[in-house]
């Protein structure tokens, strides 16, 4: 630059400064006033920054086991006149980890909705002990869909299993546990390797703590009335340690286990112990990998209602309860019941016929699944889910 050029008078230094500063000033405003790109799914609290005044807007903790049927159920629910005033936020959640939501506080969420009733009386002691009242408003006839649980085995496996066990159940899937040998007791099995068990994790999912329950009251032949003292039993935590001692636990959710055992086959898992409608939904991914999936029903079995709890927190009004109590009837129409029934699902809605045109029920028949189920149990006492869980604790150590 030439030494000659004239400089900036005094005046048009002031005038840049005032420039300079006014552009940072408007670049601290935009970063201050510029929305979360979290996606709102995810981020309730986001989600409901936008929300109309007019409008109520819900928090559904929820399994899930049931995310595909009650997306798409959101979506029809939107096309209603109802919806003009409910705006529902779905919140993906493993059954324990939604009521340990509601016990932290987490003020994004009204409804819980998990895979069963199991874990009921553990969450109301746990609840009562925090806020001093009873949490469910809605406590009689809240179920959704029911599903009972299932073993799923690779259907080749399953059958060489009952060449040698003679049946499955959880004491003959201990018994394959603790063979030396694993699978090399059978004949021209011995590149099978070690038996594969799995389940998810109990304190995470309910499906885990469903497999402890149902064993429990496998050992002990009952039906209801399982005790504390059943878990304690000297001889029933031998032969439930042999059962545990080796079993893949590592899965926090039942879609999870079975997408892994799908993804990398009998290498991983012979067997598992999951929801009937997840065994149906992955019974065609399976085919083509390590060959088709056999569903076997555990001798004692147990429904998972998959309910829908309106809880009465300090943070939920009286709004959000009745607009709850509004989506939940929605949820039991027959419309929306029957397509629960196309994902695998047993309708609560009596009006609603398992057995319709394409229905799963039918289609998979030959992978073993059926519409009768014999043998139902209760869901244990609190009593019994806290000596389940430190037993289990104390086995991980």
């Amino acid at each position: 630059m030439s030494q000659d050029q004239p400089g900036l008078t005094s005046l048009g230094k002031f005038v840049v400064f005032i420039f300079i500063l006014g552009c940072l000033a408007g670049g601290a405003y935009f970063l201050i006033k510029t929305p979360s790109s979290e996606n709102p799914d995810t981020n309730p609290s986001a989600s409901n920054q936008a929300t109309p005044k007019n409008q109520t807007t819900i928090g559904i903790a929820y399994g899930t086991e049931k995310r595909r049927w009650l997306k798409w159920a959101v979506e029809e629910f939107k096309k209603t006149d109802a919806s003009k005033n409910i705006k529902v936020n779905l919140i993906p959640m493993g059954s324990i980890e939604g009521a340990d939501a509601f016990l932290a506080g987490d003020k994004n969420i009204h409804v819980w909705s998990p895979a069963s009733a199991a874990y009921k009386d553990k969450f109301i002691q746990d609840f009562q002990l925090k806020y001093h009242k009873q949490p469910i408003i809605n406590k009689n006839d809240n179920k959704l869909v029911l599903t009972p649980m299932v073993f799923v085995m690779w259907k080749n496996r399953y059958q060489a299993f009952i060449q040698k066990y003679g049946k499955l159940n959880f004491d003959s899937i201990r018994q394959a546990m603790i063979a030396q040998n694993g699978w090399a007791g059978i004949p021209e099995k011995s590149d099978w390797g070690y038996f594969k068990f799995g389940h998810t994790n109990p304190k995470k999912s309910n499906s885990g703590l469903l497999a402890l329950i149902l064993a429990a009251y496998d050992y002990h032949n009952k039906l209801n009335n399982l005790t504390a003292a059943n878990i304690v039993n000297s001889d029933f935590r031998k032969w439930s340690n042999e059962l545990a001692n080796g079993s893949s636990t590592k899965m926090n959710s039942s879609g999870n286990l079975m997408r892994e055992m799908v993804s990398k086959g009998a290498s991983v898992y012979d067997i598992v112990i999951v929801y009937e409608n997840l065994a149906m939904s992955f019974c065609e991914n399976a085919r083509g990998r390590s060959g088709e999936f056999t569903v076997i029903y555990p001798e004692k079995n147990i429904w998972n209602e998959n309910p829908y709890y309106i809880i009465d927190t300090p943070w939920t009004s009286n709004d959000q309860k009745n607009a709850a109590q509004i989506f939940y009837d929605f949820l039991k129409t027959e419309k929306i019941q029957q397509k629960a029934v196309n994902q695998g699902f047993r309708p609560d809605n009596l009006n609603v016929p398992i057995k319709s045109p394409n229905s799963p029920f039918i289609k998979y028949a030959a992978n073993g699944i059926k519409t009768d189920i014999n043998s139902v149990c209760e869901p244990p006492s609190a009593d019994v889910i806290n000596n389940i869980f430190i037993g289990w604790d104390r086995k991980q150590q």
